[in-house]
């Protein structure tokens, strides 16, 4: 794997996507024009990136946004979609959901900035990330149903447990294209921002959980994660288990004596 470190940080360069990490927060920019469409190329090169974040123990928080403020991800590749038969579309969709997994997995929390028109798998992209900062002037929707087939990255399995189930058959069947202000609305998104706002709000959310201890955090994402797809006892279980961990743990001495002795904490995940 290509990979440089250079005096402002870290940085890794492929075809559809770049990344670029530094005080811990890691830039993931998505640029495969003219629209950012989603292809196997693209499955590859962040399947690589999100490979690599998870090994960097400086990592404390992901934001992943796109090149163009108009587009965030257009939707996948028509030309690839056209030459499908079941067994290309079960192999290659199979791809894009161990992906997303790979990001919804990911120890560290990924935040998306959505900002301009956000369709197909680019929408189900942002609904795999654990939070989502959209712009006034997105456009998001899931237009699968239009073409004979359905989301096939986990669009029907996370958008339910996002907005509901009700909401999210009307959005899936009816291919509807919605307003940020609408996605917001719904609980689509957790921070609405201004137009050319949204990278710099996502940043500013991705700073302030980069100052909370990195252990908790990762607990946190594990925690939810479990909440997600267990019984309520089951994850109580597993709660138990990881407040245990901590408390065993060097970050956890180091934040309580910070706050007895009203300073800021220097956590150093360990």
């Amino acid at each position: 794997m290509e990979s440089k470190v250079m005096p402002e940080g870290i940085a890794i360069t492929r075809k559809t996507a770049r990344m670029h990490m530094e005080a811990g927060i890691a830039l993931v920019i998505i640029n495969n024009p003219p629209v950012n469409t989603l292809n196997l190329q693209f499955v590859r090169d962040l399947t690589e990136i999100i490979g690599a974040l998870e090994k960097m123990e400086a990592l404390r928080c992901v934001v992943l946004t796109s090149a163009h403020e108009k587009i965030f991800i257009a939707g996948y590749d028509i030309n690839e979609f056209v030459s499908w038969d079941k067994e290309k579309a079960i192999r290659d969709t199979r791809l894009g959901q161990e992906l997303l997994l790979k990001i919804e997995h990911l120890s560290k929390p990924v935040i998306c900035a959505i900002s301009g028109a956000t369709f197909g798998g680019g929408l189900e992209l942002a609904l795999a990330c654990d939070l989502r900062v959209i712009s006034a002037n997105a456009k998001v929707g899931l237009p699968e149903t239009g073409l004979g087939i359905i989301p096939g990255w986990g669009g029907t399995q996370r958008l339910p447990r996002l907005v509901g189930p009700s909401i999210a058959k009307k959005l899936i069947l009816t291919a509807a294209t919605i307003s940020a202000e609408e996605a917001y609305r719904i609980g689509l998104a957790e921070e609405y921002c201004e137009t050319g706002k949204c990278l710099e709000t996502a940043m500013d959310l991705a700073r302030v959980i980069s100052k909370r201890a990195p252990l908790a955090v990762s607990a946190v994402k594990g925690c939810v994660n479990t909440a997600m797809e267990s019984s309520l006892l089951d994850g109580m279980a597993y709660e138990n288990h990881v407040i245990g961990e901590l408390c065993d743990s060097k970050d956890k001495e180091e934040g309580v004596q910070a706050f007895l002795e009203k300073r800021h904490a220097l956590f150093q995940n360990r």
